[in-house]
């Protein structure tokens, strides 16, 4: 992301690791899991509010269980992550997305990056709802999946390999929408706010413009969340189509039922989106000391 990296009209930096925003999503994911899984269960169960449902997970599981499924969060975020961000910067190459690109060529790239990662991260995504919804499900129900690579074994033994692409088309949706707002919204915001006054390029900056990106990323990419989440919290040959899932959410709950859980998505999303880009500049500053410090000792 060279205009997330350098401040404006910066010289031209050598290309970071391709996998830095990976370590850097893989952190955050992390740190903010508890909400993240509350958030799968709100959307998958019958669960009435973040609240009662982290208190659910407590009394059920102990405090561990707020870090249920995390085996399958890391897998999500070195597939899917470490795509997204080596796929962004490589469509702002193609498209000649630069330090002043339009909004509309940042959020063309962020596209193009989120169908590549929707499809890489599939699977991932799949074993990360999966081992976050099964506690929250009646006993004789559960997957009891062990871990990430247990829960991808299985479901290949049982379900079959078109088992993994579960879900793909609204996962791909939602990719597409959360890189073209989060990461591009992110890209706008530093820019806008390194052409006043206010700010210089330093962490500052980077926290408001990633508040910025991450409640435009939460509200864009809602609809597609929540049926993503109860798409692949499903299982079995007899699992029902998106538009028979849209028609009967839409009967039973009405409209609304795609923001459901929006608040703890927020919460989730704000301060992992925050995470994400504070910890992925500070990364790539740790890359710049060290190939200083490399060239210093030549």
């Amino acid at each position: 992301m060279a205009s997330t990296t350098t401040a404006i009209n910066a010289p031209k930096k050598a290309p970071y690791p391709f996998w830095l925003g990976g370590v850097a999503a893989t952190i955050a994911a992390s740190i903010t899991h508890p909400l993240d899984l509350t958030k799968v269960r709100l959307q998958a169960s019958g669960d009435k509010g973040m609240v009662e449902s982290l208190k659910k997970t407590v009394r059920t599981a102990g405090v561990r269980g707020l870090f249920d499924g995390i085996s399958g969060t890391w897998m999500r975020q070195m597939s899917y992550s470490v795509c997204r961000f080596w796929a962004y910067d490589e469509s702002k190459k193609l498209l000649g997305a630069g330090a002043s690109a339009p909004p509309w060529k940042l959020a063309l790239a962020g596209c193009m990056a989120g169908g590549i990662a929707g499809i890489v991260g599939n699977p991932g995504e799949i074993i990360m709802v999966r081992l976050q919804g099964d506690m929250a499900k009646p006993v004789d129900k559960r997957l009891n999946y062990k871990h990430c690579f247990d829960g991808l074994f299985r479901m290949v033994r049982e379900e079959g390999t078109s088992s993994l692409a579960r879900g793909v088309g609204p996962n791909v949706v939602r990719a597409i929408l959360m890189n073209a707002s989060q990461l591009a919204s992110y890209d706008f915001f530093k820019r806008e706010l390194l052409k006043t006054r206010y700010f210089d390029d330093n962490m500052a900056c980077h926290v408001a413009a990633s508040f910025g990106a991450g409640t435009v990323a939460t509200t864009v990419c809602s609809p597609a969340d929540v049926l993503k989440s109860r798409i692949m919290n499903a299982s079995g040959s007899g699992s029902r189509s998106t538009l028979e899932l849209i028609k009967i959410s839409l009967r039973n709950e009405g409209p609304m039922f795609m923001f459901k859980g929006w608040v703890p998505a927020w919460m989730r999303l704000q301060p992992t989106t925050v995470l994400i880009f504070v910890t992925f500049e500070q990364l790539k500053n740790l890359v710049d000391w060290s190939r200083e410090l490399r060239n210093k000792n030549v």
